[in-house]
C-alpha cells in the first residue's frame, strides 16, 4: 500500500511539471561581458579573441526589429487602434511565413495572450505612441539574408492597419539560435580532437589539461546567416612525467 501511494505521488508530480522549453537567443547578445574570449557587442561584430575551435552553422532565424506607431489624438482610441493592428499582425503572421516575438536577449513569442504587455513610448509628440517588437523568419536551406528581409518587409506592408497606425522595420536584421547548449557535445568533440592531435606532436609522454568545458555555450555572428558557437575553453599540453 505504501509503495502504491509513493508511485501515485510520483506520477502526480510528473504530470504537473511544466515542460522545459528550449530558449531562443539573439546572436547580438553575449552571456559574458565583451573582452573575455570575445564577448559580442550589440553591433554583432565578430570578436577578435574568439576561440579558434568553434562550430560554424546556419542560424535558426533572421530577426528584424519593427516599430508599431499611432498618432490618434485621444489616448484611449490610439491604444485601441494599436492593439487592433497588433492583433491583425499576429493573425496574419503564419500565412506570411513569419513569426512575431519580443525580447532583447531571450526571444519570446508575441501572441494574443501577451501582446498587451508591449511597452509604449512617446513618438516625438504628446499624442503619439510606439512600441518595438520582432518579426522573424526561419532560415531554410538556400535562403539568403536578402530573401529573409524581403519576406519580412512584405509582411509589414501587408498587415491591415487600424485607424492612424503604422508599422516600419528599423535597423538591420540580426540572427537567433534556438538552444545553443544543444551543441555542447559537438563543440567538446572538436576541442578534444584538436587537443589530442596537438599532444601527439609532442610525443607519447605528453597529455593535455583542458579548462572551460563546464561553461555555457557562447555565440558570435559568422556571416550574413551563419553563427559561430563555442565554449570559453582552453587547453595546455603537458608532460605526463
Amino acid at each position: 500500500m505504501r509503495t502504491a501511494c509513493k508511485a501515485l505521488i510520483a506520477l502526480t508530480l510528473l504530470s504537473g511539471a511544466a515542460p522545459l522549453l528550449a530558449q531562443e537567443m539573439l546572436v547580438t547578445a553575449s552571456r559574458r561581458a565583451p573582452g573575455n574570449y570575445g564577448g559580442v557587442d550589440t553591433s554583432g561584430v565578430i570578436p577578435a579573441q574568439r576561440p579558434i575551435i568553434h562550430l560554424k552553422r546556419t542560424a535558426d532565424y533572421v530577426v528584424q526589429q519593427v516599430w508599431i506607431a499611432g498618432d490618434t489624438r485621444e489616448a484611449a482610441k490610439r491604444k485601441e487602434e494599436l492593439e487592433a493592428t497588433l492583433r491583425n499582425a499576429i493573425g496574419s503572421a503564419g500565412k506570411a511565413g513569419v513569426e512575431l516575438a519580443t525580447g532583447d536577449y531571450v526571444v519570446e513569442p508575441l501572441t494574443l495572450t501577451n501582446y498587451r504587455n508591449l511597452t509604449y513610448v512617446g513618438d516625438g509628440r504628446p499624442d503619439t505612441s510606439r512600441a518595438l517588437f520582432l518579426v522573424k523568419v526561419r532560415l531554410t536551406p538556400g535562403m539568403d539574408i536578402g530573401a529573409a528581409k524581403a519576406q519580412i518587409a512584405k509582411f509589414v506592408t501587408s498587415v491591415a492597419k487600424a485607424g492612424r497606425t503604422s508599422m516600419a522595420v528599423t535597423g538591420e536584421p540580426t540572427l537567433s539560435v534556438v538552444d545553443p547548449d544543444q551543441y555542447r557535445g559537438a563543440i567538446i568533440d572538436l576541442i578534444a580532437a584538436d587537443a589530442a592531435a596537438q599532444a601527439v606532436k609532442f610525443g607519447p609522454d605528453h597529455g593535455v589539461d583542458v579548462i572551460g568545458l563546464d561553461r555555457p555555450v557562447e555565440w558570435a555572428r559568422a556571416g550574413a546567416t551563419e553563427v559561430f558557437l563555442f565554449l570559453p575553453a582552453a587547453y595546455t599540453v603537458r608532460s605526463k612525467k
